[in-house]
């Protein structure tokens, strides 16, 4: 069965990304947790000893071109399939062959699973038994979570590879082996390129090193031999602005200042705008989604105390999705945050309690509050004159809380916006005590 592990010489018309596929570990950039010196997987690939694996992760990570250094490395048989267009009657001819190849060559068989999500539950079932009992050695990859996509059999005989999108380091690393590979890259066209347009390249593509590949492709045709590519280049070929954002620079600081000022400031056009430039520019849906959730703690708070449960799973959200579909969970949380009423009172409350720790005297926890679960504490005085405060009416009781020393000190200042608002006035009804800020 013929393959892309199969070919011995790269033919001149295959794309650029498939031509500069790694061959070797050393050259597989990007992913040193999965396969870095010292890990499992490394170990497992030099010592010819692949266990059934699962590679998981977005597409242009190189889940196949793992599988296919593992091919070259490997004494194994090693056969490909893809699940989009395999069924069951070729997947039981392959394990067929698989144990005649055991009994007759003593020789193992790897199959190469690739989008294993597309098979369904029976399809998955017929690879159960042949991956427990060793008749095939299986690699899977999918796009997809696993934990929803493969079935729960399966998934626990596989040890699953998570490969992370590729950070714009390591995009450059791939795009400069290209432009200097002579005999499968660019290199005879001698076309020169800055570190800052191929950063740019790696920040673009958000991750994806086929994306990145076929775009230097692209645009190193568009460059005279000898050339330089440029950022002007490299617009013409995707077709608009490729935006100059550093996330180490200042650009990157001032884009997320503006995006949080803009939230709490109320300005929903303007967050957007902002979201919009860190999207385009390829910044971490996590990265977004934090900020979020901090401005909804420290901006909202207990003015809609909903916003932090918005932000929250929102958070949750974006991670498990991923851009694309990242952008409509982050527009979401972010305009609640911005159109929610806004209270700091939390926030200041706590950095002004923190003063006190490391500044003030501290003086004891009052006695009638002090821990009385052990034997002894009673001999003590403690929680002797504690009162319960569900025994008055209201649920509420006068009583000294805080240390002596502190007596008098006020942190907590409410803000009267929103649900803080109310919750104030109801606190003023059950305590008489205002705590509304003047």
């Amino acid at each position: 069965m013929e393959s892309l592990f199969d070919a011995v010489e790269k033919k001149s018309f295959e794309p650029l990304a498939v031509r500069m596929r790694p061959t070797s570990l050393d050259d597989f950039f990007g992913q040193e947790k999965a396969v870095g010196k010292g890990t499992f997987l490394r170990a497992m690939i030099e010592q010819d000893t692949i266990p059934s694996l699962l590679f998981y992760g977005p597409s242009g990570t190189g889940k196949t071109t793992l599988a296919g250094i593992i091919a070259k490395l490997t004494h194994s048989h090693f056969v490909v399939l893809n699940a989009t267009n395999a069924g069951i009657g070729e997947l039981r001819t392959i394990i067929d062959t698989a144990r005649k190849t055991i009994r007759n060559l003593q020789q193992r068989t790897i199959l190469f699973l690739d989008e294993i999500h597309r098979f369904n539950k029976s399809q998955q079932d017929v690879l159960l038994p042949c991956v427990e009992d060793g008749t095939i050695i299986l690699i899977g990859a999918t796009t997809e979570n696993p934990f929803f996509e493969v079935n729960r059999p399966l998934l626990s005989r596989l040890r699953l590879i998570t490969l992370e999108s590729l950070t714009p380091k390591a995009i450059e690393k791939v795009l400069e082996r290209a432009l200097r590979d002579e005999e499968k890259g660019l290199g005879k066209k001698r076309v020169q390129a800055s570190m800052e347009v191929l950063h740019e390249v790696g920040i673009f593509v958000n991750g994806d090193a086929r994306i990145a590949l076929n775009i230097l492709e692209q645009a190193v045709a568009m460059v005279p031999e000898g050339g330089e590519l440029t950022l002007p280049v490299l617009e013409r070929v995707v077709g608009r602005r490729i935006y100059s954002y550093d996330k180490k620079g200042d650009n990157h600081y001032d884009t997320i200042s503006a995006f949080i000022k803009s939230m709490r400031g109320s300005d929903p056009d303007a967050v957007v705008y902002y979201l919009a430039r860190m999207i385009e520019a390829g910044e971490d849906p996590n990265f977004i989604a934090r900020r979020i959730v901090i401005c909804a703690a420290e901006d909202v708070g207990l003015a809609d105390p909903n916003a932090l449960v918005v932000a929250n799973a929102a958070a949750q959200a974006a991670h498990l999705v991923g851009f694309p579909e990242a952008r409509i969970i982050l527009s979401e949380a972010a305009l609640y945050v911005a159109l929610a009423p806004k209270s700091n009172s939390a926030y200041v409350a706590i950095d002004a309690a923190l003063q006190d720790v490391r500044h003030a005297e501290q003086g004891a926890v009052p006695p009638h509050l002090r821990d009385t679960h052990y034997s002894g504490a009673s001999q003590l005085g403690h929680g002797m004159t504690y009162k319960y405060a569900h025994d008055y009416p209201k649920g509420y009781v006068k009583q000294q809380y805080l240390p002596t020393a502190l007596m008098g000190r006020t942190y907590y200042e409410g803000v009267g916006r929103g649900r803080e608002k109310d919750m104030l006035a109801n606190f003023k009804e059950r305590t008489g005590v205002d705590k509304v800020k003047r």
